[in-house]
């Protein structure tokens, strides 16, 4: 959408609300990250000029990795009475660290590739429709608390993985310009390369303790929300069974990552009634509270959360924190 029809399409939702005095609107801190890789400087500053139709905005934008932590904390302590989140699910992830345990809500606006959380809350994954939508959340404003996925003091929102996933979030963050210009295309050739090179034979072996039992595999996806991903607006589903207002952890262990095994897999992934946890090469597991993720051999495996690249590890511990959050959409 370019910026003439966004600008018409906003001023048409704003005609469209009922007048609000200044004393009714809602304090808001927007979280802007200025890289997010869909969204222009110019149609940013559109869309916080439309949110001040319905809240007292308040814009920062983000300067270095951590930074939306810092800020989302500050708001907590200065009477904001919501915190927007406007660029991807690394900044969602931040600016949801940094309320935990507050009673100030989280929303968000997508900026980024995938834009996982903003779709799980049932906000459209595009960023006028997106607007519209928090433009009319103004008027029945009913935040809830959620459940947070906790590794190695990282909270999460919707996902995290060591192995191959992570592998492949790092890399991709590595090319920030052709992640902007191909989206998820990028990701499914990054992913077929690093499978090839890394993946295929000689892969870091890992063990995952979980419910009484451990599993051997080379990759683990631990899930706090309902998809792992999007491939555009279609949701991949890769474990089942969690939810983000539930208590509980849901995932699947990559046992082999065989070149024989990736095509029936991605197929399952992507088809909405085949199921990754039947495959020959997965196991699963649902329902845990804690599990721990350490490698075979005390080699270091790369960890992602919410589709961000946080580092090496030889062993990670996952819980859930009931309730942690509290979030509008």
């Amino acid at each position: 959408m370019d910026l003439s029809t966004a600008e018409a399409t906003l001023e048409r939702a704003i005609a469209t609300l009922a007048p609000v005095g200044e004393v009714e609107r809602r304090r808001a801190l927007v979280i802007v990250n200025p890289h997010a890789t869909t969204v222009s400087e110019r149609l940013r500053s559109l869309v916080i000029y439309a949110l001040a139709a319905r809240y007292a905005v308040e814009a920062i934008e983000t300067q270095r990795q951590g930074h939306a932590t810092e800020l989302a904390r500050q708001a907590s302590g200065e009477r904001f009475d919501l915190v927007v989140a406007l660029g991807g699910d690394g900044t969602v992830n931040e600016a949801a660290n940094g309320l935990v345990g507050t009673d100030v809500p989280l929303t968000c606006l997508p900026g980024g590739s995938a834009n996982v959380y903003c779709k799980l809350l049932g906000i459209p994954g595009e960023i006028v429709d997106a607007t519209e939508h928090l433009l009319r959340m103004a008027d029945r404003f009913a935040p809830r608390r959620v459940a947070l996925g906790l590794v190695e003091d990282r909270h999460y929102l919707f996902s995290a993985g060591v192995g191959l996933d992570a592998d492949v979030v790092r890399r991709v963050d590595a090319h920030p310009a052709l992640k902007r210009r191909f989206g998820p295309y990028f990701f499914v050739g990054v992913a077929m390369a690093t499978l090839l090179r890394h993946y295929a034979v000689g892969a870091p072996r890992m063990f995952v303790a979980v419910g009484g039992e451990t599993l051997a595999g080379v990759t683990a996806i631990v899930q706090k929300g309902e998809h792992y991903t999007y491939f555009h607006d279609r949701p991949i589903d890769l474990a089942e069974g969690a939810t983000l207002d539930g208590g509980t952890l849901s995932g699947v262990v990559l046992r082999r990552a065989s070149l024989a095994a990736v095509p029936s897999l991605a197929t399952r992934a992507m088809l909405r009634r085949a199921r990754v946890t039947r495959h020959r090469q997965v196991s699963a597991f649902t329902d845990a509270a804690a599990l721990t993720v350490s490698s075979a051999a005390g080699r270091s495996l790369p960890l992602q959360v919410d589709g961000d690249y946080i580092g090496q590890v030889t062993e990670a511990r996952f819980h859930v924190r009931p309730a942690a959050l509290t979030v509008v959409a």
